[in-house]
């Protein structure tokens, strides 16, 4: 079987197992400031130790120079905030005020993150025991044994933001799109450089795989721009955490803000759009904005963004730009509140290039099916769209999680490439081209299953007349177990007095 995503997180899971005791009676919102914080603060201070040593070794005076810091986008560390005072300060009562102090003087001197980091480890509701406990835990981190710190603990963040999203549940759609959907959709797109964007980008996890995609391909992280923004603002926090640790320069604006009302990137045309918007969200403010300028394939239903969503994107894409985005599956047949004439529309614009159906159960969040849709203002493959059923892909990593492996999402990617090539041959059950006369004759639905069609099985060679046979010779057996087992059941209720009627 193919290695999923998760791969080795022993290390990960031993810093989350430390962590959670720090819980105690806090909210998991509020829990999640104070692991993130932390694992934010021992980055940004092993980064400034490195640069700090090598500038004492050179012997020219410049260590408590920001200027050589910032011009490498390290962020300049004051003296009391440096992570030895912090762990100095591991098993007193004043660690909760001596790690806030530390993220105010951080803040005060780099500009990036004013008013971004948690400064709530005073609180007399967490456990001061244990919070030094876990800053004893990161102060004692044997980095060579485990990669260098930048990966340690961006890897640690992004492993503590997925168990965070397990134990929020629904909350945590506001922040997390699990890391194979994401990986599914940077491996289609292929964003190896120009302008990314994503609107409402939670925690950054586009971002995040993007540069890990540049740099699995040997890739420059220089040659993309990042643009994003969210409308929640502890999210908005956690995104410029996530991205500041990864060392990805980006622009979410100067604040959390609403995309539909207070678009932050108003001219921008980006080359690549990545989004998990919100599913099927209702009251999102069609009425304010019924002659809006992104509406140019029809007003989207005040019930139901999903379309308001798509044309957003749409309207910012450049004139060889390409979408990759999450919906939830009732946008692919909808015809209520004009989202049919809409999707009609945009498919007769000749902007889709492929659906792709999930698999269920890849979200903490929700049980509702999705598929991503693939959208592009160049298209090689003009008058054509390619449907993918991968519903039947993926393992089931917990009881109630499944994700997509290495292999399958390899496997819808190559598909996408064969596509563009005109070199793929149609799959029964798993994939099919299908030109815009086929979608029309669908009256421009776009579910997979309706052009991939259910794959073949395979003929076993055992003949109808001896298969039927033996299997109601089985079926008579069951039915006799059955019958034995009832009762045995009705003699045992019998001994102590009870009986079926």
């Amino acid at each position: 079987m193919a290695k999923t995503n998760t791969a080795d997180i022993g290390f990960e899971k031993e810093i989350w197992k430390a962590a959670d005791l720090l819980r105690g009676n806090l909210d998991a919102s509020e829990y999640k400031s104070v692991v993130l914080g932390l694992i934010f603060l021992k980055y940004i201070s092993d980064r400034f130790e490195d640069k700090y040593n090598a500038l004492v070794a050179e012997g020219d005076g410049f260590e408590e120079d920001k200027d050589e810091y910032t011009s490498e986008n390290i962020f300049f560390v004051p003296q009391e905030a440096r992570w030895s005072v912090v762990a100095e300060a591991a098993h007193t009562p004043e660690v909760g005020t001596v790690i806030d102090n530390a993220m105010r003087l951080i803040e005060k001197e780099n500009v990036r993150l004013k008013g971004i980091l948690p400064k709530n480890f005073a609180r007399p509701e967490l456990d001061k025991r244990r919070l030094g406990d876990v800053v004893d835990l990161f102060t004692n981190i044997q980095m060579k044994e485990h990669g260098d710190t930048k990966d340690i603990l961006g890897r640690t963040y992004e492993y503590c933001l997925s168990k965070f999203a397990e134990a929020e549940g629904k909350l945590a759609g506001e922040f997390y799109t699990p890391a194979c959907i994401v990986r599914t959709l940077v491996e289609v797109l292929q964003p190896y450089s120009g302008r990314v964007y994503d609107p409402c980008c939670g925690s950054g996890g586009m971002f995040v795989q993007s540069a890990k995609f540049i740099e699995r391909h040997q890739g420059n992280i220089n040659n993309i721009s990042v643009f994003g923004q969210d409308s929640n603002p502890t999210t908005w926090k956690m995104a410029q955490m996530n991205l500041a640790i990864r060392g990805i320069e980006a622009d979410l604006g100067k604040f959390a803000a609403d995309t539909f009302f207070n678009d932050l990137h108003p001219t921008l045309k980006a080359d690549f759009i990545l989004a998990n918007p919100p599913f099927n969200l209702s009251d999102w403010g069609a009425d304010k904005l019924q002659d809006d300028v992104r509406w140019k394939y029809g007003i989207p239903p005040a019930g139901n963004a999903n379309f308001a969503w798509l044309q957003h994107m749409i309207h910012h894409l450049s004139p060889h730009g390409r979408i990759g985005m999450v919906l939830a599956n009732g946008s692919l047949s909808s015809q209520t509140g004009g989202e049919g004439t809409i999707r009609e529309n945009i498919t007769k614009a000749d902007l889709v290039e492929g659906i792709v159906a999930m698999p269920s159960q890849l979200f903490y969040t929700t049980g509702i099916p999705v598929s991503l849709w693939f959208l592009n203002r160049a298209k090689k493959q003009t008058g054509k769209v390619l449907f993918v059923d991968a519903r039947n892909m993926g393992t089931m990593v917990t009881r109630k999680l499944r994700e997509l492996s290495e292999d399958d999402i390899l496997k819808i990617a190559k598909t996408f490439v064969d596509f563009e090539a005109g070199t793929l041959e149609n799959e029964k059950g798993y994939c099919a081209v299908a030109t815009l006369e086929d979608v029309a004759k669908q009256d421009y639905i776009l579910t997979p299953g309706r052009y991939v069609g259910i794959a073949e099985v395979e003929d076993d060679g055992e003949p109808f007349q001896e298969k039927m046979e033996r299997l109601t010779s089985e079926l008579s057996d069951m039915f006799a177990q059955s019958h034995q087992l009832e009762e045995e059941i009705r003699k045992q209720l019998g001994s102590i007095g009870f009986t079926i009627k």
